[in-house]
C-alpha cells in the first residue's frame, strides 16, 4: 500500500484529523446499526409469539439472518475488490430496504425467512466493502504517521455501538404502535442512508484496485493462520449472538417481560461508546494481538459463567435482572477487546489487492459457525435441562477458542 503524503494529515487540537472518507465511512457504521438494531433485538419475540415458531425454529431463523448476512460476507468482499466500494454499498442499502418492508408484513413462516434472507444478504454486499476498506484506510493511517490502527477501527466500534444504543430505544418506542412500524421505520433510515452514499461516496477511490473474482481462494484455504483466526472469530460470534436468544429468554424468566431487554442493549452500546477507545490504548500498550484478543473471549466466558452460577438461586425481580446486567458487561467488555484487533489483524494476513475477500472470509467462516451453533443453542434452551447448564455449555464455546488463536510471528 502506498500512504497518503503526510500533509494530508490536518491536525485538530494537537492530534492528526481524519480524512473525509475514513469519516464519512465511520458514520455510515453509526447509520447501518441504527437502522439494523431498531428491529433485531425484538426479532426473537415476533417469532415467538406473534408468527407461533418453536424455540429451535426461532433460534434456526436467527442463525439463518447471521449466515446469511456473515457467511456470504466472502462475496461481498469479492464483489468490493473487483467493482469498487461505492456500487456494493448502494446495491446492499436497496436490498435492506426491501427486506425490511418483507419483514414487516410476513406472517407465514417461508415469508419470514425470505424476508430474513434478504436482510442478511444486504448486509452481506455493503459490509464487507465499507470493513475492508475502513481497514485498508487505518493502514494508511497508520502507514503515513497519523496513529495506530487499531485506533481508527476502535471509532469504527464505537460509531458502531452508537448506532446499536440509539437503535434498540428507537425500535422499542416503535413498538408501541407495533413490530411492523418499526421494520418500516428500519427501511427508512436505509432510505436515507442510499441517497446520502449516492451523493457522497466517491466513484472511485484512490490507491483501490480492482482485482478479477476468480484466483483468490486457493491461497485463502491454505492460509492456516487467517483461519485460525476466522475459527476463534466465529466462536466469539456464536457467544456474542446469545445476546438476541439466550439474554432474551432469561431476562423473561427474571423479570416476566422482556421490557428490561432494550436497557441492556443500550447498557452494552454505552460501555463501548464511552470505554473503546481508552480499552484499546490501553490493550495497545500492554498486550499483543493474541494476548488481547485472548483475554476478551475469556471475559465473554465469564459472563456466562456469572448467569450459570445464579441460576439455582432462581431469583426474580431486580435482583434476578442482575445477573443478565453482569453478562452483559462482561461480553460487551470482551467484545471491545475481540472485535477491533481481529480486523486489524486481517490486513497482515490477507493478499495484496485481496483485502476485501479476506475480511468477508473472516465473517464468512464465523457466520457458519453461528448457523450451526444457533439452533443447538436453541435446543438447548428449550430442552428442559437445569438452568444453568445451557449456560455453562455456552460459556465452553469462546474458552475453546481461546486455543485457536493463531501464533503471532
Amino acid at each position: 500500500m502506498t500512504a497518503p503524503s503526510p500533509t494530508v494529515l490536518r491536525k485538530a487540537a494537537g492530534r492528526p484529523r481524519l480524512p473525509p472518507l475514513l469519516r464519512l465511512l465511520i458514520l455510515t457504521q453509526l447509520a447501518f446499526n441504527v437502522g439494523f438494531f431498531a428491529v433485531l433485538p425484538f426479532l426473537s419475540e415476533h417469532l415467538g409469539r406473534t408468527v407461533g415458531m418453536a424455540g429451535w425454529l426461532v433460534g434456526f431463523v436467527l442463525g439463518l439472518r447471521t449466515f446469511s448476512q456473515q457467511g456470504l460476507f466472502v462475496v461481498g468482499g469479492a464483489l468490493a475488490d473487483r467493482y469498487g466500494v461505492r456500487p456494493v454499498v448502494l446495491a446492499g442499502c436497496a436490498l435492506r430496504i426491501a427486506g425490511f418492508g418483507w419483514l414487516g408484513y410476513a406472517e407465514r413462516t417461508w415469508a419470514v425467512i425470505g424476508a430474513v434472507l434478504l436482510i442478511g444478504f444486504a448486509a452481506a454486499l455493503f459490509s464487507p466493502a465499507v470493513e475492508s476498506e475502513v481497514a485498508r484506510q487505518a493502514v494508511l493511517w497508520e502507514e503515513a504517521g497519523g496513529g495506530p490502527r487499531t485506533r481508527v477501527l476502535a471509532l469504527f466500534t464505537v460509531a458502531g455501538q452508537a448506532g446499536a444504543f440509539t437503535g434498540p430505544l428507537l425500535g422499542a418506542l416503535l413498538l408501541a404502535v407495533d413490530f411492523r412500524t418499526a421494520c418500516l421505520a428500519g427501511a427508512a433510515i436505509f432510505v436515507l442512508v442510499l441517497a446520502g452514499h449516492a451523493r457522497l461516496l466517491p466513484q472511485h477511490i484512490p490507491g483501490r484496485t480492482r482485482t478479477r473474482l476468480r484466483g483468490g481462494l486457493g491461497p485463502l484455504v491454505r492460509n492456516r493462520r487467517f483461519l485460525a483466526l476466522c475459527c476463534a472469530y466465529g466462536a466469539y460470534l456464536l457467544a456474542y449472538n446469545q445476546l438476541y436468544l439466550a439474554l432474551p429468554a432469561e431476562v423473561e424468566r427474571a423479570a416476566g417481560s422482556r421490557a428490561p431487554l432494550a436497557w441492556l442493549f443500550a447498557l452494552s452500546s454505552l460501555l463501548v461508546v464511552t470505554a473503546q477507545l481508552p480499552m484499546t490504548r490501553w490493550a495497545g500498550r500492554r498486550l499483543d494481538p493474541r494476548r488481547s484478543m485472548a483475554a476478551g473471549l475469556l471475559l465473554v466466558a465469564a459472563g456466562f459463567a456469572v448467569v450459570a452460577l445464579a441460576r439455582p438461586a432462581g431469583w426474580t425481580g431486580t435482583a434476578g435482572l442482575l445477573p443478565a446486567a453482569a453478562f452483559v458487561v462482561l461480553l460487551t467488555l470482551g467484545q471491545m477487546l475481540v472485535a477491533p484487533v481481529a480486523r486489524a489483524w486481517v490486513p497482515d494476513l490477507a493478499e495484496d489487492g485481496r483485502l476485501g475477500l479476506y475480511t468477508g472470509a473472516l465473517s464468512s467462516v464465523s457466520g457458519l459457525i453461528v448457523l450451526a451453533g444457533s439452533s443447538a443453542a436453541g435446543t438447548l434452551l428449550d430442552s428442559g435441562l437445569p438452568g444453568a447448564v445451557p449456560w455453562l455449555a455456552l460459556a465452553a464455546v469462546p474458552l475453546a477458542a481461546v486455543a485457536l488463536l493463531p501464533r503471532r510471528r
